[in-house]
């Protein structure tokens, strides 16, 4: 029986996909965190908005549990992606030059958005 590297090769691009995923979910988190932030400058350049008192506790924090969300769903694909290729019978995983650049890059974007998280919630 032949080795069939596309099995790992489609993990490879679903791990991907999730890590795409996760970083959508950390940008949308920090958006939502600075929107309280500009309707804070609206308000203060607008007369009639100006009595409004600014808020900008609620969008912190649910922007703060996005990002936390999206680190974890990286983490999260990661996880899932070791135990998965480690299921494939080696013939099946190809010989990379560079075997751990993917969990490099989800370990990388899963601590960015974790140091993203503390920037928000504490500066």
């Amino acid at each position: 029986m032949s080795s069939d590297p596309r099995v790992f090769f489609a993990a490879e691009r679903t791990l991907l996909a999730w890590v795409r995923s996760g970083i959508t979910v950390i940008a949308l988190g920090f958006v939502v965190a600075k929107f309280g932030m500009f309707l804070t400058l609206v308000s203060a350049t607008s007369p009639t908005l100006n009595e409004l008192p600014p808020s900008n506790f609620l969008s912190n924090v649910f922007g703060i549990v996005l990002v936390i969300i999206g680190a974890i769903i990286t983490l999260g694909a990661q996880l899932n992606h070791y135990y998965y290729v480690k299921t494939l019978p080696p013939k099946d995983v190809p010989k990379l030059a560079i075997s751990w650049l993917s969990s490099l890059l989800t370990f990388l974007i899963a601590l960015i958005g974790i140091l993203l998280g503390f920037y928000l919630a504490f500066v």
